[in-house]
This record gives C-alpha cells, structure tokens and sequence, in this order.
C-alpha cells in the first residue's frame, strides 16, 4: 500500500515542485548562514536536486512533471525586476547611451566568444547555435535557440552554468579591476548572467539590481538580432 502511494506520488507534479521547493529553501539557509557566492541558493538546490534523484533512481521525466509548472512561472517572473528599474528611471534617461552601449558591447563579446571559441575546437552548428543564447534569460533563450537551429535542453543548461557563475564571480571580478560605479557594476552582472547574476546584483544595492535587470531586457532583444546575422558569418548559418 505504501509502495503504491509512493509510487502515485511521484507520478503527480506535486512531487517535482516540492522537491525543487525544499531543495531551493536549503540553498537559502545556508547561504544566509556563510553569506558566501559559492552557496548560491540556485547552485545549492540544483546539486541536492540532482544527488536525490539519483540517490533514489528517480528519472528525470518523472521530476520534471512538476518541474515544468515551475518552468512556466520562469517567464512571468521576470517582469518582477522592472520593479527595481522604475525606482531608478531617471539615472536610466540620464545616462542612457553608455548604458546602453555597454549593453550592446556585452553582448557582442559574448556571442563572439562562442563563435571563436567553436571555431577553435570544431564545434557542429547544432551545439554554436545552443550556446549562443547563453548570457539571456531562460525564456528569451529558449526561443533564440529554436529560431537558430539549436537544441532548447542544452541552450538552458548553458545558460543556468553561466547565470550561476555570473553570480557567483561576477561582484569578485568586479573588486579585481577596481570597477566601483554602480550602473558599470549592474550593467555587467546582468549582461553577462541575466536574472540569476541579476539576483546577486540586487543584493550588491538598489541601483546595480535595477541597472542588471535593465540589461536583461536589452540584452535579450540585441541578442535576437545579432546571433543569426553573425552565425552567418561565421559560416555557422547557410
């Protein structure tokens, strides 16, 4: 009898969003505790979710019945972040055209940075195409990737790689080279690592988070452009 509960309650989402829940909640303990990047509360439950599933040999399919209720919520979550944005709209007409020329320049790097480096190592057109969207947010990458001829499960999993790492070094490598300037700050995390980086980014003071969540947006609509043109001359695109 219990076996057959058990076996029910795996079947339903219940099962999917409650472990992604507790696993997350864990994740937030303990960074609150050592208050250290490297215990990101998304890294954290990414890795606990993995250890139990395969721990108990649950199949990913099984997981991702709830998984994908929580996916859904991925877009809407992001019009969340226009909330720090609107407190900071008169820094945004103030400086918009440095703002939004080192958008644009964060963003080309980061496509071209794929492009060489596939290139380099002989990467197929299928896997370019997946990892170029990796530095915009989960939805708008997602369907970058369709449009470009890319696999959507490997362009999310570069995706999250880089939001968590943008997190997790982008406030270090900002203290390295001495950038000081809150906007300059902002801009990078969120053009780099997208809403994960831009979590961190709100954390560093207001006006990184609203900046950061500003070069989500941006960054997301340059990318639309700018990946298939330059796939194409990368010969990447026929």
């Amino acid at each position: 009898m219990q076996t057959d509960f058990l076996n029910e309650f795996l079947g339903t989402p219940l099962f999917g969003i409650l472990l992604s829940l507790v696993a997350f909640q864990i994740g937030t303990l303990l960074y609150k505790k050592t208050r250290s990047s490297l215990f990101n509360p998304l890294l954290v439950g990414f890795v606990l979710v993995i250890l139990f599933l395969l721990y108990f040999r649950i199949d990913f399919e099984t997981y991702n019945v709830g998984g994908d209720y929580i996916s859904f919520f991925l877009g809407p979550s992001t019009v969340v972040l226009a909330v720090p944005l609107y407190k900071k709209i008169k820094l945004l007409k103030t400086d918009a055209l440095p703002i939004i020329a080192g958008i644009s320049a964060g963003c080309i790097t980061g496509i071209l940075s794929i492009l060489i480096l596939s290139s380099l190592f002989g990467l197929d057109q299928v896997i370019t195409s997946s990892l170029v969207p990796k530095s915009v947010t989960t939805p708008i990458g997602i369907e970058i990737s369709k449009q470009i001829g890319g696999l959507p499960a490997i362009t999310v999993a570069a995706i999250v790689v880089t939001g968590i790492t943008g997190a997790v070094l982008g406030p270090l490598i900002c203290r390295f080279f001495r950038i000081k300037d809150s906007v300059a700050v902002g801009i990078a995390i969120g053009t780099a690592s997208h809403a994960l980086g831009t979590t961190r980014a709100i954390e560093l003071g207001e006006t990184e988070g609203a900046m950061s969540g500003l070069a989500i947006g941006i960054a997301g609509i340059i990318t639309i452009f700018l990946a298939p043109l330059l796939l194409y001359v990368f010969g990447f695109l026929p």
